[in-house]
């Protein structure tokens, strides 16, 4: 019999194991081996059970919506349905969930508990599964302080009284498998608090949601997408990604290009496959970083404030057609990179915080658990099970959409308890430091992982302050990123290419201060979506002159960023140089790319990463001194610089002229003695240059000069940059 007290907890919505009262459990009546089965349902006023036999044989009622009967010869497993019956003559027939072990085995529970299982989403979420031959779906949703959990969608009307799930023991788990749902269906938790409190919310480990303004999680089938990208994979296993070329485009896809003849309307995932990849490739990049394709409730944030961290957006289809879309990339040989935001989330009421009524996923204490700059929360890094969803996240982005990289957003504002923080509004360390220690072992055992697991693959960190050992390996007391992007580089830089050609003399070593700590750690040099935004204007606007001069400043530039040490990052539309800056609403200004002037400039970046990718003293040891060596840095008078970039025996030279002032027979030093060809020159008037100079060899004079036995006369251009290789040899990758 069933105590009164657990039947009123079920009734009233409140019991966290259902299992124990509803479903097909074993009993012996009057002698009679058999079972008694239960079926709840609050509105139903008549119920009855449908054996396999084909025998029908109705329910009594033991309270208001709870029927029962007692089943002779009956015994578990048995595939049988409730029909019920309601007072306005509509019957609903369905097989019962109650009837089914957990399909979450006990070591899932152990490792997820200890913040030690990789796969977490193969096992967590909504799985559709064949149970006892039964087609279904398997939920699970961890909720420990949660009074009762249900699942509930449009198969029971939204109702929580109808699935409730069973807490599987203290694991603070709940578990439940409904038959006869499909891939597609919609679904949400509705979760009693300790309070009382009903609280409606989206699974943490949804793998996809609806589109926003919706709100739901949806059920989607694994496995179902044929890959086609074996070969990229294979030769990713074996390549080191810091000596390989790495030419980044930040895109953001949502504003990447539009349909006006169709209201505007994004590009879906499949689209951008065959428009973006095309265009990537023309232009030689290497790699595109994705601005977080993770789901978001409000575009304004661009994907930085996550609510669906297992779920690709739905805003450009479905998971498989983004993974249609990276596959694509790879088979075109081009590297995917995702920004990955662990350091926050938002305050959004269906998502994350207070998922169970508690500050679960977040700390309880503001002073470690918000964001006061960014009005977001932080995760509780301390606690294994927050620490082991990230951690998998992370995996799982790798594994499921063989994504190549994750670019970690905010990482700065993970490693510090007083960022953005004032005196007392923050709480010390165990140590009554300011390192956040809990995020500093979450990010070690991610890049550990990633490391061990998926060779080929890397990390990059957003990290602006002087933290060190960013990208040194964990296991010399590192952080173990692959690259840490340099912001001061991107500031410094772009604050010297906005000054008046007549006053950079007083400002050179905005250029060359980088050099001082370029190899402290391996860098990726970003021009990116952050600084032409919010009113910073576009990247031609912050160059100085006049127009001619700010496109020959931005050639120059990006020739610097192309030829000195470290990866480089450019965001989308750059090479449109357009005047207005980016705004997420519209697409890029395409019909800027006629303009002659950008036309060339396109050119120019296609033909510069041509020489970038094919010569390895630009990249193979980029993270070694002894790849860069200053040729002359001290020339400010006449705001010249030139360097020598090499490879062992390979070398090429480097010159950039940083005024609109051409230097007549400006003498260099040279590496060696001979002939050099010229094999690139911003100015070229295919451009959009003044052409200047237009000599293609050089010999060298045994003058000796910065510190060589010989030199060479150039003709510099003005506001150019000229890259010069010997002649002779083989001096190519």
């Amino acid at each position: 019999m069933i105590h009164t007290a657990e039947r009123m907890r079920l009734i009233e919505g409140e019991h966290s194991s259902p299992h124990s009262i509803l479903g097909l459990h074993p009993q012996t009546t009057n002698g009679r081996k058999g079972s008694v089965v239960r079926a709840f349902h609050p509105e139903a006023v008549r119920a009855e059970v449908l054996l396999p036999d084909g025998v029908v044989k109705p329910l009594q009622t033991e309270a208001k919506g709870l029927f029962s009967a007692f089943l002779e010869g009956v015994t578990p497993p048995c595939d049988y349905s409730i029909r019920f019956d309601f007072s306005d003559g509509n019957r609903w027939e369905r097989r019962d969930p109650y009837r089914f072990l957990p399909t979450l085995g006990e070591l899932d529970i152990h490792l997820f508990g200890e913040g030690r299982h990789r796969q977490l989403w193969k096992h967590f979420g909504a799985h559709p599964r064949t149970v006892e031959g039964i087609n279904g779906v398997a939920f699970s949703v961890w909720a420990p302080n949660a009074r009762r959990v249900s699942v509930i969608g449009d198969f029971c009307r939204w109702d929580g009284r109808l699935f409730p799930m069973r807490q599987l023991g203290a694991s603070g788990i709940f578990e439940l498998f409904i038959p006869d749902l499909a891939p597609g269906t919609l679904y949400k938790f509705e979760i009693l608090t300790q309070e009382g409190m009903l609280r409606t919310k989206a699974d943490p480990m949804s793998f996809s949601m609806e589109n926003p303004p919706g709100t739901a999680s949806r059920v989607v089938a694994s496995d179902t997408y044929e890959w086609g990208d074996g070969q990229w994979r294979k030769t990713r296993r074996a390549a080191d990604p810091r000596s390989e070329p790495m030419l980044t485009y930040e895109v953001h896809l949502g504003s990447w290009a539009r349909v006006p003849e169709d209201g505007n309307r994004r590009l879906t995932y499949r689209e951008l496959a065959d428009k973006l990849v095309a265009h990537v490739k023309r232009l030689g990049f290497t790699h595109v970083e994705l601005m977080p394709v993770m789901e978001h409730p409000f575009d304004g944030s661009w994907g930085y404030q996550v609510s669906g961290y297992y779920a690709p957006t739905a805003r450009y289809g479905s998971p498989d057609d983004f993974r249609f879309f990276v596959d694509r990339c790879h088979q075109a040989g081009i590297g995917v990179i995702l920004d990955w935001v662990p350091a926050h989330f938002p305050k959004d009421d269906f998502a994350l915080r207070r998922f169970d009524g508690t500050a679960l996923y977040e700390h309880s204490d503001p002073r470690r658990g918000e964001h006061p700059e960014w009005q977001t929360l932080i995760f509780n890094y301390g606690r294994n099970e927050v620490a082991n969803f990230l951690v998998a996240n992370g995996l799982y982005w790798l594994e499921e959409f063989h994504i190549d990289g994750l670019r970690v957003d905010a990482v700065a504002s993970m490693l510090y308890l007083d960022y953005s923080r004032k005196a007392g509004e923050w709480i010390p360390n165990r140590y009554g430091g300011r390192e956040n220690l809990e995020a500093v072992q979450f990010l070690k055992t991610l890049n550990a992982l990633i490391t061990e697991e998926y060779p080929g693959c890397f990390t990059v960190a957003e990290e602006s302050t002087a933290w060190p050992g960013v990208t040194k390996p964990v296991a010399d007391g590192g952080l173990g990123f692959t690259f840490k992007w340099n912001m001061g580089w991107m500031h410094d830089t772009l604050r010297y290419f906005g000054r008046d050609s007549a006053h950079r003399k007083y400002h050179q070593d905005d250029l060359t201060f980088a050099m001082l700590y370029e190899y402290s750690e391996r860098f990726v040099m970003p021009l990116s979506h952050d600084e032409v935004v919010h009113g910073k204007g576009s990247l031609l606007r912050k160059m100085a002159g006049d127009r001619w001069q700010k496109f020959a400043n931005l050639r120059l530039l990006l020739g610097y960023q192309y030829t000195r040490p470290g990866k480089s990052l450019l965001f989308m539309g750059i090479e449109l140089a357009p005047d207005r800056e980016w705004s997420h609403e519209q697409s890029l200004d395409w019909h800027l790319a006629d303009d002659p002037v950008r036309g060339g400039l396109q050119t120019y970046l296609s033909e510069l990463a041509a020489v970038q990718r094919a010569r390895s003293c630009f990249w193979r040891v980029d993270g070694e001194p002894d790849s860069f060596r200053w040729i002359d840095c001290s020339d400010a008078d006449n705001s010249v610089i030139s360097y020598l970039r090499r490879d062992g025996d390979r070398h090429v030279v480097v010159v950039l002229n940083l005024t609109p002032v051409p230097r007549q027979g400006y003498r260099i030093g040279m590496p060696q003695n001979g002939e050099y060809s010229l094999i690139l020159s911003s100015d070229d008037a295919r451009y959009g240059g003044s052409g200047y100079g237009g000599e293609k060899g050089f010999r060298t004079e045994k003058i000796p000069f910065h510190g060589f036995d010989q030199s060479v006369r150039l003709e510099l251009p003005p506001l150019g940059m000229l890259v010069l290789e010997p002649r002779t040899g083989n001096n190519l990758a």
